[in-house]
């Protein structure tokens, strides 16, 4: 049976490539947004694909708590700047990272998820419910 940690990992990972891969096509697009709703750019969608790549990684060479845990608090992170109006340059989260309320959202959501796993989650806690 595979971890549960392995498996967010991947998975997360996994959808995150996806979403990177998906994202140049709107990046290349002025005011461009993936499926209508969130706003990307170039190094937006180079950063998915890197966090992707590192999760998909990190689930086979058992580094995926870590993972877990570190990408759950950047995106916290992401997400507690999300929500600083001073940090948005042309309309960028520090002139880098093209980001909406859509986006800021899903940080919140993507981050909250791999911290609560990558922190509380153990194969035991998983087993002990079973």
């Amino acid at each position: 049976m595979a971890s549960i940690q392995k498996t967010v990992a991947l998975v997360v990972g996994s959808v995150f490539v996806l979403v990177g891969i998906l994202g140049f096509i709107p990046a290349l697009v002025p005011g461009g947004a993936l499926l209508g709703i969130f706003e990307v750019n170039v190094l937006h969608s180079i950063v998915h694909v890197l966090f992707g790549v590192l999760g998909i990684a990190a689930a086979y060479t058992g580094l995926s708590r870590l993972y877990n845990r570190v990408i759950g608090i950047v995106y916290l992170v992401l997400f507690l700047l999300g929500l600083i109006p001073v940090l948005y340059i042309n309309g960028a989260l520090l002139g880098l990272v093209s980001i909406n309320l859509a986006d800021n959202l899903l940080h919140l959501v993507v981050g909250a998820v791999l911290v609560l796993v990558g922190f509380f989650v153990t194969d035991r806690t998983i087993a002990a419910r079973a």
